[in-house]
């Protein structure tokens, strides 16, 4: 009987299983010159070669290194869902520790949770973001891979219909924009169900996810976090779960939202329209000076 074997290419290649493809072509290449059979002369050389090479081809092929996560994640990490969940990255964060804080290893922003789930087409998602977190069903997963952007309303701002009461007054709510926790049976009557009891945010469950094309990493909208009031919106209204980054906070690239270059892209076409449209008053405007100022002047020389 043939036995399953598995071989951790994340450990061979001495990288983490967030590793971006290009940590994982450098580590490639610096085992390479080390191993290779011109300056290694042990006798596993062209075996150590041989499973390099199917680290990294493995590893940098975005489908092949998506279904190895998936036996990585049963594998080394061991993790199983009868849900479905593709849940490698929280084993690995029970393995390390508490790995929930906020990142020490984004470039620009440390002061946000992020997470790097692996998002498949067909499976559902957990992302675990420090004091949220989101179950994404397959659709919802997809989304958020191909536009890099998911907008949605938590489940406690919903309802549950099939929930008793009693049930629904214990469940917990989570404000997405001040992170404030509470029950409707802790209130007791002192506030309004509808409204979160910190910030007195009204849309306080509406959440939105983002998500780098380049480094993967998910992380919640900045805006969201911000009490009502502490900034001015211009209307009045509440200010919606959404930021422009130009960059990624978490590994600096630009370019990293396809769902974001669509918005910006509509907002310079809309700024050009308006600079077109300002330049043809201006010059109408100018024109009919010119116009009046002749006019004048004819009369006068009458």
């Amino acid at each position: 009987m043939k036995m399953d074997t598995f071989t951790d290419y994340y450990a061979v290649l001495g990288v983490e299983p967030d590793a971006p493809v290009s940590g994982i072509k450098t580590a490639f290449k610096k085992l390479a010159l080390q191993y290779h059979p011109d300056v290694y002369k042990g006798e596993d050389a062209e075996e150590r070669m041989r499973v390099l090479l199917l680290a990294y081809r493995t590893l940098n092929d975005p489908e092949e290194r998506k279904a190895y996560d998936i036996r990585h994640a049963e594998h080394v990490l061991g993790v199983s869902s009868p849900r479905g969940y593709v849940a490698y990255d929280a084993a690995r964060a029970k393995r390390r520790g508490n790995t929930t804080e906020v990142s020490p290893g984004a470039r620009r922003d440390r002061q946000r949770h992020y997470s790097f789930p692996v998002l498949s087409d067909e499976l559902p998602a957990r992302i675990d973001l420090g004091a949220t977190t989101y179950d994404l069903t397959s659709g919802e997963a997809q989304a958020l891979k191909v536009r890099g952007m998911l907008r949605g309303v938590a489940t406690e701002a919903q309802g549950m219909r099939e929930a008793t009461l009693a049930a629904w007054n214990n469940y917990p709510r989570h404000c997405r924009r001040c992170h404030h926790q509470w029950t409707v049976a802790s209130l007791r009557g002192r506030g309004s169900t509808d409204v979160c009891p910190k910030c007195h945010a009204r849309d306080w469950g509406e959440y939105l996810l983002l998500r780098c094309a380049h480094c993967h990493a998910v992380f919640e909208s900045e805006q969201i976090r911000n009490e009502v009031g502490s900034q001015d919106y211009g209307d009045g209204a509440l200010c919606p779960p959404y930021e422009l980054f130009p960059l990624c906070p978490y590994c600096g690239a630009s370019g990293w939202c396809p769902a974001e270059d669509v918005r910006v892209e509509a907002l310079r076409e809309r700024a050009a329209r308006r600079a077109a449209l300002a330049r043809i008053v201006l010059f109408g405007f100018a024109i009919l000076l010119v116009f009046v100022a002749g006019f004048l002047l004819l009369t006068v020389l009458r």
